[in-house]
């Protein structure tokens, strides 16, 4: 009878199916680069799913400590997934269109995980359900995605938990819809930046979180359009005007609007 191998390096990781994941589809010299950024942009995606889960838990059960090193280890990996692009962006647009249309019908719009992602810090956009099989894998973990409670209603638990006057119909809200702005947030909000305790500090982390959002989608406007200029996107999306309607467009409007008045 044979031997089962003990555990090591190459299989605890699975490197052979890891590093055996890249296929490119010419001989372009670019294409794996191209692929391997991609790749770990999805290990990244799951990644930032898993903690943004353990975060929504720690909210809800008032783990401040633990709830602010999650915080921490998401935004170093989000600065990360942002510092990527300057890797991409090594790649002229010449060198992009030599294997382009090999992508066929790809496109980065597909990505179930950040579609996943954004519904978990609380976008409601049933339309980017079209992008997927309806029987698929990612169109039902997006689904489901956006009935669940988002990032930022474990944040409205977590002020009414430490003592703040969260609106009761905002803690009972339909989490399929989205957020929306409301004074009897901001009022507990800004209540909670009064104290300067460790509620403020959870508050200023969302905004981080929303801010590196919102700086990764720029600087992803950004090499797109320095790559492939006013082209539609491939897969037939519509390119960088439909990236640069998403900016400016926060996860947690009560956090920016209350700053008027702090």
């Amino acid at each position: 009878m044979s031997q089962e191998k003990s555990l090591n390096y190459t299989s605890y990781l699975a490197l052979e199916e890891i590093l055996g994941a890249q296929r490119p589809r010419s001989e372009e010299h670019d294409e794996i680069l191209f692929i391997v950024v991609h790749q770990v942009y999805e290990l990244w995606f799951k990644q930032l799913i898993h903690e943004v889960a353990y975060l929504q838990k720690m909210l809800e059960e008032g783990t401040d400590a633990r709830a602010l090193a999650t915080f921490k280890r998401i935004l170093t990996i989000l600065k990360l997934v942002v510092a990527q692009i300057d890797v991409i962006e090594t790649m002229t647009p010449v060198q992009f269109l030599a294997f382009r249309d090999r992508l066929e019908s790809s496109s980065g719009f597909q990505s179930g995980q950040f579609r996943e992602l954004e519904a978990a810090l609380g976008r409601r956009d049933p339309g980017v359900l079209s992008a997927y099989h309806d029987e698929g894998v990612d169109h039902g973990r997006i689904k489901e995605a956006m009935a669940r409670p988002s990032l930022y209603d474990s944040f409205l638990r977590y002020l009414e938990r430490r003592g703040y006057p969260v609106p009761l119909e905002k803690l009972e809200r339909d989490v399929t819809e989205s957020v929306a702005d409301s004074e009897g947030v901001r009022a507990a909000v800004l209540a909670a930046y009064r104290d300067d305790g460790e509620p403020a500090s959870v508050a200023e982390r969302m905004v981080d979180l929303d801010e590196g959002f919102q700086e990764w989608r720029y600087r992803h406007v950004k090499m797109v359009e320095r790559t492939i200029g006013a082209r539609a996107g491939t897969g037939g999306s519509e390119g960088v005007e439909y990236l640069r309607r998403t900016l400016f467009q926060p996860f947690f409007p009560d956090l920016w609007t209350v700053r008027s008045e702090l």
